[in-house]
């Protein structure tokens, strides 16, 4: 007999009953009207008409849609506090905000507060697998509070380890830094990876050589906002490239404004780009450049960046992608006097973009991002019998990119544990996360002031000036063999 849901119970067999399955697998199945069985961690069996086991929790997921989590490859988690504070900002705007001015603020338990909201926002929408972008870590103690959020959460995460307010060559060779990573790595699981992030300038010196040396070193992944308009573009890749440290493992966010070189010498090594659209139509990194990765047949995730400005989930990710895409390829054949009658871009691939992609580009593609015997279990169940937006459901792959939301994600299951069901988090305490973040809030406007705070949502272009910061995004200029701000 099977159970009623109470509560999270990871020790209890799971069996999501009829549910049209999105496999993600190599061969993409769509399987219609099957049963999909969870035991311990894993996918234990897929099939029709399957046994229930004893004490088993039984979820009907007829008139739904049964697919692997979602992963999101770049997500600056500690930035969630401030959810849509730059609703107006450009990027000048946030990385004279957080970088120059304002960042600095914010202490080990901002990050812990930002950490635990988006966590928790991530599994609400399916996102069982975040790569918080934390590049607010000015201390091992602003890291120390990261790592805590995201232990308290039952999703599956990543630490990208950055600080904005120092030079990787800095923090990454530190003493503190490396007690840091053995104290809070010294035994690695697939439930809190560790990752290097930092960016390369495209300075001639390539100071962020001593950073790659401690990855490779260490055997951690690289992750770098590449192709930033105005900030890194064909220099570092090139710097990079010739000094031998980009390799498959290496994730570049954005890569929207970068040239052919730059994206044969990414395919060329086996890296993956993260894409942003919803970050890069806003703030002004470069055109959404899936078109370019396709042509050069470079992998893709997805990613939605911060709360700051945009959406957590990734239904909005799937959603933008497929419209700057097409927006695009519709341009360039208008250009030619040309018409587009077939979309080269389908929805099938989005979603794989934010299931498969993610896995492959994080090392964990034989461990999720598909429902196969065996897999970890990290699924979403999106249904939502209240809603006149999921039926019909006649093409899965375009309900999912185009017409599902974040209020649609039934049920959320990570590393075999139901963390999500009928809608209610599971073994989560929201209200303890809205007081952390109270907390945050009161401390930023507190040391600001009530009308700094207030002009920060829309703050003017400052004067040109340099201001002091150990990590100035600049732009080298050959001609004249000097630095220009």
């Amino acid at each position: 007999m099977s159970a009623p849901v109470s509560g999270p119970s990871p020790d209890r067999p799971l069996l999501f009953r009829n549910g049209l399955v999105l496999t993600m697998d190599d061969t993409h199945r769509v399987l219609p009207g099957t049963d999909v069985l969870v035991v311990g961690e894993r996918i234990a069996e897929i099939g029709v008409g399957l046994a229930v086991p004893d004490g088993a929790i039984e979820i009907d997921a007829s008139g739904g849609i049964l697919m692997p989590g979602m992963i999101d490859t770049h997500r600056h988690m500690w930035q969630t506090a401030m959810r849509g504070y730059g609703a107006d900002w450009t990027l000048t705007q946030y990385f004279v905000w957080y970088y120059l001015e304002s960042g600095k603020l914010f202490r080990p338990e901002d990050i812990y507060a930002g950490n635990l909201l988006a966590a928790i926002e991530a599994i609400d929408a399916g996102v069982t697998t975040t790569v918080d972008w934390s590049h607010g870590l000015q201390s091992t103690d602003h890291a120390d509070a990261a790592v805590d959020a995201l232990r308290e959460v039952p999703g599956r995460f990543v630490l990208a380890y950055g600080n904005i307010q120092q030079g990787p060559w800095e923090w990454s060779t530190s003493p503190q830094f490396r007690d840091f990573v053995e104290r809070r790595f010294h035994s690695r699981d697939d439930m809190l990876g560790l990752q290097l992030a930092f960016d390369v300038t495209g300075d001639p010196a390539f100071p962020e050589r001593a950073a790659f040396e401690v990855a490779r070193e260490l055997d951690l992944p690289v992750t770098t906002h590449a192709g930033v308009w105005g900030a890194t573009n064909d220099d570092g890749i090139r710097l990079m490239h010739e000094n031998g440290f980009m390799t498959p493992s290496t994730v570049y966010v954005h890569a929207a404004t970068l040239t052919n070189d730059s994206y044969h010498r990414i395919a060329a090594t086996g890296g993956s780009v993260s894409v942003s659209t919803e970050s890069e139509q806003s703030a002004g990194q470069g055109y959404p450049p899936t078109w370019a990765l396709c042509h050069h047949d470079i992998p893709v995730s997805l990613s939605m960046d911060t709360s700051v400005w945009w959406s957590g989930d990734l239904f909005s990710a799937m959603r933008t992608t497929l419209g700057a895409d097409r927006s695009r390829e519709h341009l360039e054949a208008h250009a030619r006097a040309d018409t587009v009658t077939h979309c080269r871009l389908r929805a099938e691939q989005v979603v794989d973009w934010a299931t498969r992609g993610g896995s492959r580009a994080l090392g964990l593609d034989d461990v999720v991002g598909s429902v196969a015997t065996g897999r970890k279990a990290d699924l979403v169940l999106i249904k939502n019998d209240r809603s006149p937006v999921m039926f019909p459901i006649l093409n899965p792959y375009g309900h999912v990119a185009f017409q599902a939301q974040r209020g649609d994600v039934h049920s959320v299951v990570v590393n075999g544990r139901l963390v999500k069901h009928d809608h209610q988090l599971l073994g989560v305490d929201l209200a303890k996360a809205r007081r952390h973040v109270e907390q945050t809030i009161d401390h930023l406007v507190g040391e600001m002031g009530a009308e700094a705070w207030a002009k920060g949502m829309n703050p003017d272009i400052p004067e040109t000036k340099i201001q002091e910061n150990p990590y100035t995004y600049t732009e080298w200029d050959a001609g004249s063999a000097q630095w220009k701000h």
